[in-house]
């Protein structure tokens, strides 16, 4: 059994690391001592394991790596393209804050003429964050939530209008698909009109049952600081979070990231808006600025 510390001395060579050479140069040489003091049968195993460890280590790829394996990078979009932006300013912590979809045409043509007509009528106005659950969902639309003496009714308004369903869009992160009844009294899985809601986590379980028609662009980290809030039995947030506005813009080339936001000292950069989505005052500050 004299062996087992000499593993777990190399294990802890392995797990350990040093940003400068000479601290390199040392582990491995006492990587190479304790190696030598082991059985064979011990030292193959104790090779296998930092064999899994590089491997590991070089198979993670780098933030540019994973930008450009990411075909939806609003940043990489084409100058000529044009792509269909739902702008959604909310009041969430004493400030504006904004979240930006893209509306799929081409796979929900029905869903995102309803949300547009909805959005162009002000119906989503002063509507509230009705459902909040942490790293799981957020949802809004519901008209009764205009409305807080009816708090106990929230997430069952909007059925006065229906969508016939399409289902062709999976569920990912940051997909925006529309809420509905069960199946058992919505056989046909018929979208709600209004409601709708943002995935934060992994709810593949509802693909080919709930109709997907958009995808976070920008603002996520903002959708999931919401679905952290505190929240009462029925999962909305004890205080309120309202819909400020919902406009519907095209945005013709990259949503690309132009500077850090203000006032939340993280330094985090965000997208931009698209000059459209701006308001007069926003584009008089861009210019003098």
């Amino acid at each position: 059994m004299k062996m087992i510390p000499h593993l777990f001395t190399l294990l802890g060579v392995l797990a350990l690391g040093s940003t400068s050479v000479f601290g390199q140069a040392s582990a491995a040489a006492d990587l190479a001592k304790e190696k030598a003091k082991l059985p064979d049968a011990v030292r193959a195993i104790a090779e296998k394991g930092e064999s899994v460890v590089k491997t590991a280590t070089a198979a993670k790829p780098s933030v540019a790596e994973r930008k450009v394996a990411n075909p939806n990078d609003p940043a990489q979009w084409g100058k000529e393209e044009v792509h269909r932006l739902a702008v959604v300013d909310i009041n969430f912590g004493g400030n504006t804050q904004t979240v930006m979809f893209e509306l799929m045409d081409d796979a929900a043509p029905r869903h995102v003429a309803n949300f547009v007509e909805n959005a162009e009528a002000g119906a989503y106005k002063g509507l509230a964050i009705h459902r909040a659950i942490d790293g799981y969902l957020v949802q809004t639309g519901d008209p009764l939530t205009a409305d807080d003496s009816k708090r106990n009714e929230w997430g069952t308004g909007g059925e006065d209008k229906t969508v016939a369903a399409e289902l062709k869009l999976p569920h990912k992160l940051g997909s925006v698909a529309m809420a509905r009844r069960n199946d058992a009294v919505n056989p046909d899985r018929k979208s709600n009109g209004y409601q709708f809601y943002f995935a934060l986590g992994n709810l593949s379980a509802l693909n080919g049952a709930y109709s997907v028609f958009g995808q976070v662009v920008s603002g996520l980290e903002v959708l999931e600081s919401i679905s952290r809030v505190p929240v009462d039995s029925n999962d909305s947030p004890l205080a309120r979070i309202e819909v400020k506005s919902i406009r519907v813009v095209d945005q013709k080339g990259p949503l690309v990231v132009m500077r850090e936001s203000s006032g939340s000292g993280s330094g985090k950069k965000r997208f931009t808006k698209p000059a459209s989505a701006r308001g007069p005052f926003e584009r008089f500050l861009d210019r003098v600025w």
